[in-house]
């Protein structure tokens, strides 16, 4: 099965964007999801930098799916106005890349596993406040079912697009996250159906060990299946996370990835290759 809207975090290839852009051409892969770009998380390149971007793109014929960006992945108890002027920066970025979606997150909380109604209430309200900004742009927000966020878990993931979900703000959904969050792949799946409009490969066994697509608990075979047989024709986007890259010590709450050898081309293609396996089953 030839799929044409497959993208990836290629910051997993490589710090460079030359080499991974390389990359992408050499298979034949023509969108990918920028987060790390020589060395540097995008959210915090300048304007020139950008600008030096969007040439590459366009000298590959790559074109940017999504924003990878670290928006809403910050504790509850720190300054909101900081971050949502670094979050209308994001979406600046998304305009001179010509992306319509920003991948974000739900926060994170100071400890414990319950979110208080006082926690949760102030979750929606940032998230409001987005929302209202990504409408004022034109920009579709897509929310990660991160571990350890309060979108992390399918009751809340649901609690979240019940109350948020419109043409700015819908779910991105991710195998590997909601295995390492104790949560069956297909219940989410079966729940949260309505609000996808994408999809990251990343598999995860039942240790939460990441692997490749297709060898862990995140029934990503029949997820994708059942979005194609749904109609779905949206992105399709290696997250492969199968070794450790700049900027991710970042990224995670714990440790336990950057331990890892570090992650490579050969990695990404490994990922690749598991997803057009499942592909050409289907």
């Amino acid at each position: 099965m030839i799929y044409r809207k497959i993208s990836g975090f290629s910051d997993e290839i490589s710090e460079s964007i030359d080499v991974q852009f390389e990359t992408l051409n050499r298979l034949k892969i023509e969108w990918f999801e920028p987060r790390g770009i020589d060395g540097t998380n995008i959210s915090a390149l300048s304007d020139e930098k950008v600008s030096e971007l969007v040439t590459k793109m366009k000298k590959h014929n790559i074109k940017a799916s999504s924003i990878g960006s670290p928006i809403g992945k910050v504790r509850l108890d720190e300054d909101f106005n900081e971050h949502f002027e670094l979050f209308k920066r994001v979406v600046s970025i998304a305009e001179k890349l010509s992306s319509k979606y920003i991948r974000m997150f739900s926060f994170y909380h100071d400890g414990g596993s319950e979110w208080s109604d006082k926690e949760r209430e102030e979750v929606i309200s940032r998230l409001s406040k987005m929302i209202g900004y990504a409408k004022e742009k034109n920009i579709v927000l897509l929310h990660e079912n991160e571990k350890d966020v309060y979108g992390d878990t399918i009751e809340r993931c649901v609690d979240l697009m019940e109350n948020l979900y419109c043409d700015n703000f819908k779910a991105v959904f991710d195998p590997a996250n909601f295995v390492q969050c104790g949560q069956d792949t297909l219940c989410a799946y079966s729940k949260m159906r309505p609000y996808i409009e994408y999809l990251h490969i990343k598999d995860s066994d039942e240790q939460g060990n990441v692997v490749p697509a297709g060898q862990g608990e995140g029934n990503i075979e029949e997820i994708i299946k059942g979005l194609i047989a749904d109609g779905y024709d949206g992105f399709i986007s290696l997250e492969p996370h199968l070794g450790s890259f700049t900027g991710l010590d970042a990224l995670e709450n714990d440790d336990k990835m950057t331990k890892l050898e570090k992650s490579d081309e050969q990695k990404f293609v490994l990922a690749f290759n598991s997803l057009n396996e499942i592909l050409e089953r289907i």
